[in-house]
This record gives C-alpha cells, sequence and structure tokens, in this order.
C-alpha cells in the first residue's frame, strides 16, 4: 500500500486486483512459454494454470504486506530443460514482464472505451471509484513490468541481459561472483529507495511508469 499513500477502499481493491491479477499472469507467462520450449516442469508441478494460488509466494506476500515490496509468486523454469536453452530460456523469462505490459493495455483500452460519467466523479475532477481501480491496475502493470526488466539479479530483467550476451561475456554476467554484486547493488538501491536517501526506484521507474500510464490512459 506504500505505493499508493494513504489507503482507500479504491486503492486496497485496485492494488488486490492489480498484484492477484499482474502476479497471476506473469508466473502463468513464464511458466507456459517455458512449457512451450520444451521444459517439462511447469506442466509436472501443475503450474499451468491460472489458479493465483499455484503461483503465490507466501514469504513475498507477506513481505509486501508490511513493506510494500516482495518477490510475489515463482517460476520453476530452467534453460537446460528446453530446446534451445538460450533463446526458449530468454523467450519464456520475457514473457513475464511483457505480460504485465499486455495486462496494462488491455485495461488502458477498457479505461478509454468507457464513457466519461464511468470513470470520472460528479465534478469531473477526480476518478470515480471505477477510474480509479482502472487507473491502479494499469499503473501497477507497467511498475511490474519496468520494475523487472531492471538488470539486477535475481530480476527478469538480469536474465535477459544473460540470454543476450555472447557466450564469453555471458559467463562473466553469470558468475557467482557477478551476481552477487548485482543483487547488493539492487538491494542497496532498494534500501536508499525506502530510506528516502535517494530515491533510485524512482527516478529508474516511477518516471517511465507515469508516463506509459499517461499513455495507455489517453
Amino acid at each position: 500500500m506504500l505505493l499508493f499513500g494513504t489507503p482507500t477502499l479504491e486503492g486496497i481493491i485496485g492494488v488486490l486486483l492489480a498484484v492477484g491479477i499482474g502476479m497471476t499472469i506473469h508466473e502463468f507467462a513464464h511458466n507456459y512459454v517455458a512449457h512451450l520450449m520444451g521444459d517439462w516442469v511447469p506442466a509436472q508441478q501443475g503450474r499451468l494454470t491460472l489458479n493465483p494460488l499455484v503461483h503465490i509466494n507466501w514469504v513475498g506476500w507477506l513481505m509486501f504486506a508490511l513493506i510494500g515490496f516482495g518477490i510475489l509468486g515463482s517460476a520453476p523454469i530452467a534453460a537446460h530443460r528446453m530446446r534451445n536453452p538460450r533463446w526458449g530460456f530468454l523467450a519464456a523469462v520475457a514473457a513475464g514482464p511483457f505480460s504485465n505490459l499486455l495486462i496494462a493495455i488491455v485495461f488502458g483500452i477498457i479505461f478509454q472505451m468507457l464513457p466519461p460519467n464511468v470513470i470520472l466523479d460528479a465534478n469531473r475532477f477526480t476518478f470515480s471509484f471505477v477510474g480509479q481501480i482502472l487507473y491502479i491496475i494499469v499503473f501497477f502493470n507497467v511498475l511490474l513490468f519496468l520494475f523487472n526488466l531492471l538488470p539486477f539479479f535475481p530480476l527478469d530483467g538480469w536474465h535477459i541481459v544473460y540470454a543476450l550476451l555472447p557466450p564469453q561475456m555471458a559467463r562473466v554476467w553469470g558468475s557467482p561472483g557477478w551476481q552477487q554484486y548485482s543483487q547488493l547493488a539492487f538491494f542497496a538501491l532498494l534500501l536508499l529507495s525506502f530510506t528516502r536517501i535517494f530515491p533510485a526506484f524512482s527516478l529508474l521507474i516511477g518516471g517511465p511508469a507515469n508516463a506509459i500510464t499517461r499513455i495507455l490512459l489517453g
């Protein structure tokens, strides 16, 4: 809830819907594309479903409820089980964040198709209950899209860079030492953002997320 300031009823509903829809489809997309690429584990573990309870990382959800950040779900995918380990894994990893962008686009279209009296309140200066919920769903999924593209371990962006790099550079990027440095840098930026010492994530994804959301909502 910290992402949206003082909690309101529409804010709480919007965040719950945004997190539930965004996380579920994000993890399903990872698992389904990995399945198409030859990884048998998602099907074996029953991950080819849109049931959110299958995908939830309960520790991550508790962290999100307490501090506004957490790893909400997980996908048991692996490059070595795919027919083409490099490009298959790239497709499976990229499917997650790009599914969030697709969600944002779909709800943005719904927002634009609704008449003004549905998405705006009576005085036309603020969103209505429905408008606020749709706005939060769009904005939150744009945030998930951008956040997961950051090239820090263990985010999807790190794995995307790993798959795109030439073999020699990929070996360095994927080495345990480099992974550790990347993870430490990620948590350092996260700490700086939460303590308001330096709004790293606000600069990296906050501004772009607002700009993309404005475009999608028209």
